[in-house]
């Protein structure tokens, strides 16, 4: 190492000094989709030629890691590399071997944490373009390229290794889809539960209804809150609970137009009592008598006008049929203007809205799920 400058690079005033790359992937930690970023640990191997190390012989020298303080070594450098270290137990975990021909070996291992550009726009169907992957992704190729960094100081060549990953379904079916199809089923079940039992309908679609919220928020929490991002496993959320706050509203409806109903029943058999005690066992008022000196009390019944006065019982009888017809005329035109009224914005029998629901919400949630599951694994 007489005379040997590391400051001062190989061929300094020639051409530049080629030096070939190498990259072995050891182990593959972690990839956030949170941070988007991926970390791993590398062997990376670099050579190069340097005829100030050359030496009389055809054998290559290893020498202690310590060494690289004295050599000139190139500047290569990570650009997306968040964090990085190099591993020293037990010590520098770095190589230098030196060939007789003045080319030098340098190997060393890395762990960095590196940025990566995710689209999530079909999480969890999605695949990435990464350099590294976690236990629940899929190598499906890889491939490097060449292409030329462009800085102040001048053009610098760059290697790129890239992995095209693709995420294993399973395990979010398992843990967000199934879940998800069994709340909305069991929000179906109230469909089958009579409608004057409120309590265990209300409860089953409140029950299902803050399930489904919680499910939600929990599949978010690993995910990075960015609106831009409208991810498959959103959308899926989102329709199934859109079904189970439909299905709560569906409740909500037939209980309205139940309670509707018997109200307007209470409405007619009041009017038709009310008519029955005026025509029938009630009394008939008198208005007045054609005989002076003759007082008739108010609410006399019938036959007793009849021992008083045939001539007076006549008048009244027929005073009091006009009168009890016109009560009934008007009556019976009031039972009918209602009725019509209240059919306009009732339902005859609102026990069919929960027939009707149990084949439209299972139809309308498997056409639903196949427009979902052909438009993200296949588009």
């Amino acid at each position: 190492m007489k005379g040997y400058n590391c400051y001062l690079r190989p061929n300094f005033n020639e051409g530049p000094v080629e030096i070939g790359m190498s990259l072995d992937i050891a182990s593959i930690d972690a990839i956030s989709e949170i941070n988007m970023d991926y970390t791993a640990t590398i062997f990376l191997r670099q050579r190069w030629r340097d005829s100030r190390l050359v030496f009389p012989g055809n054998e290559s020298v290893s020498v202690d890691g310590r060494l690289v303080s004295l050599l000139w070594i190139p500047d290569t450098f990570i650009p997306d590399s968040k964090r990085s270290f190099l591993h020293d137990v037990t010590v520098d975990n770095r190589l230098i071997r030196i060939f007789s021909d003045g080319t030098v070996l340098y190997a060393l291992r890395i762990t960095a944490t590196i940025a990566c550009n995710m689209d999530l726009t079909k999480y969890p169907m999605d695949r990435q373009v990464c350099t590294l992957q976690l236990e629940s992704c899929d190598v499906e190729s890889y491939y490097t390229s060449v292409s030329e960094a462009v800085y102040e100081t001048g053009q610098y060549p760059k290697l790129v290794l890239h992995f095209a990953l693709r995420r294993n379904v399973l395990f979010f079916i398992l843990e967000t889809y199934v879940p998800s199809i069994l709340l909305v089923v069991l929000s179906w079940v109230s469909f089958w539960i009579s409608q004057s039992s409120v309590p265990a309908r209300v409860c089953i679609g409140v029950t299902t209804v803050l399930t489904m919220t919680t499910l939600m928020m929990g599949a978010r929490s690993s995910l990075p809150n960015a609106n831009c991002f409208i991810k498959a496993i959103d959308v899926y959320l989102g329709i199934c609970f859109t079904f189970i706050f439909g299905a709560l509203v569906e409740y909500a409806c037939a209980h309205f137009y139940n309670m509707q109903n018997q109200t307007i029943e209470d409405v007619y058999r009041d009017l038709l009592r009310e008519f029955c005690e005026s025509n029938g066992n009630g009394s008939i008022p008198i208005v007045g008598s054609n005989q002076p000196n003759q007082s008739v009390e108010v609410g006399s019944t019938a036959e007793e006008l009849t021992e008083q006065s045939a001539n007076s019982t006549t008048r009244n009888d027929v005073l009091s049929k006009e009168k009890v017809s016109g009560q009934g005329c008007s009556l019976s035109s009031v039972k009918d203007m209602s009725r019509r009224a209240a059919s306009t914005f009732t339902v005859e029998n609102p026990h069919n809205i929960d027939r009707h629901a149990r084949t439209v919400f299972p139809t309308a949630f498997l056409f639903v799920n196949i427009l979902y599951w052909l438009y993200y694994l296949f588009l």
